[in-house]
């Protein structure tokens, strides 16, 4: 037994290491020293390196697990490696019993097949525990622990959205700008007139485009690719340009009824001057759980009666499949993200622009929601 200190000394005489669960060490020291450091004492040291799935793909596990991979499909040739892996496909389905009995070979006689069925029944009933299911049961790494959005439902409702369609209609919006690193979103979000339509959602998103190879290199996501297609448009200089922002918001108020925009107060003074200077209504909305719980929550029952259309854009997507839930002891929801490079942003002026079309809807009185607030039942 050794503390996550051991890396700190060196010289090991080990005959073999076992790391158990390999997903969880966080000691990039510790394990070079441990794999490492007692090569030139024993002519032929045993390393085990047991584990399930992890989470964290910038991690010794997922390194690991990716070098295995590519031995097992004959990308790489290392005779001291040996890799075995039970395990389910990253596109195979999670419910199938099929599938289970390939990441559990063992399952009927040291497993339960029932204790399986309850913990898959379980998951299919709260999104929340599908990634755990897989990641623990299925093997299959996973983005987080505990995923919050069933992408296979936010997908079914990926066709495309005519803005042509929507020219004139009542709409709202959500504003969340960034600080630094983060992405700058703009969100529409069209009430439904009538009970068989959905709610429409069209989404802008914006970078510096001094910053864009940048982020490429460094979080590894293909801004670059999404700003080639459209989905994703660059400002000048290394900051967001806020001025094209409004003005772009402007040219939107010009095709589409904005009854209002609401905003994240947190450095948005100037900016919301400048938009209600051109006639638009703002409307200041707090990031905490009373705020952003009522419509955090009604984004997944639309989503699950599939009543919101968002047209598939990759970048929203990508900011949904991101988004990890925090809880406070009253059952209050918000969105939050697991790690600084996986945006949420889009998601978040989403939320707060579908707040606003719930309360007021397509009725250009008063809403009843805007004193009681929501109800679920």
């Amino acid at each position: 037994m050794l503390s996550a200190e051991a890396y700190s000394k060196h010289g090991f005489n080990i005959h073999g290491v076992v790391f158990d669960e390999l997903h969880t060490q966080p000691n990039r020291k510790l394990f070079d020293v441990m794999t490492k450091g007692s090569g030139d004492a024993r002519m032929q040291p045993l390393y085990f390196l047991i584990t399930t799935a992890g989470t964290d793909t910038h991690s010794i596990c997922f390194e690991t697990h990716r070098k295995a991979l590519d031995i097992l499909e004959g990308r790489k040739i290392d005779p001291t490696f040996y890799p075995v892996i039970y395990g389910a496909g990253d596109t195979e389905d999670w419910t199938d019993p099929k599938v289970w009995l390939k990441a559990n070979p063992s399952l009927g006689e040291t497993i339960g097949m029932d204790k399986v069925e309850a913990a898959c029944e379980s998951a299919k009933q709260n999104p929340g525990e599908e990634n755990s299911f897989r990641q623990l049961r299925l093997n299959q790494w996973v983005k987080q622990a505990a995923r919050w959005m069933p992408m296979d439902k936010w997908d079914a409702f990926a066709y495309p959205v005519d803005e042509e369609m929507l020219e004139g209609r009542v709409c709202y919006g959500g504003l969340d700008l960034s600080s630094t690193t983060d992405l700058t979103s703009f969100c529409l979000v069209f009430p439904p007139e009538d009970e068989d339509e959905p709610y429409y959602v069209l989404p802008y998103f914006w970078v510096p485009e001094d910053t864009l190879e940048l982020r490429v290199k460094r979080d590894h996501v293909p801004y670059d690719l999404w700003h080639r297609q459209g989905y994703l448009e660059t400002t000048e200089g290394n900051v967001v340009h806020y001025g094209y922002i409004e003005k772009f918001i402007e040219r939107l108020g010009e095709c589409f009824n904005i009854r209002e925009i609401a905003f994240d107060r947190w450095g948005a003074v100037q900016m919301v001057q400048n938009l209600e200077g051109m006639g638009f209504t703002v409307v200041p909305m707090g990031q905490g759980f009373a705020s952003m719980s009522p419509p955090t929550k009604e984004l997944m029952k639309l989503t699950l009666e599939k009543k919101l259309a968002h047209g598939g854009h990759p970048v929203l997507r990508w900011n949904m499949d991101n988004i990890f839930i925090r809880t406070d002891p009253a059952g209050n929801i918000k969105a939050d993200k697991a790690k600084p490079t996986e945006k949420i942003d889009g998601a978040i002026a989403m939320i707060m622009a579908l707040d606003r079309a719930i309360r007021c809807g397509n009725d250009v009185s008063e809403s009843v929601y805007d004193s009681r607030g929501l109800l679920f039942i």
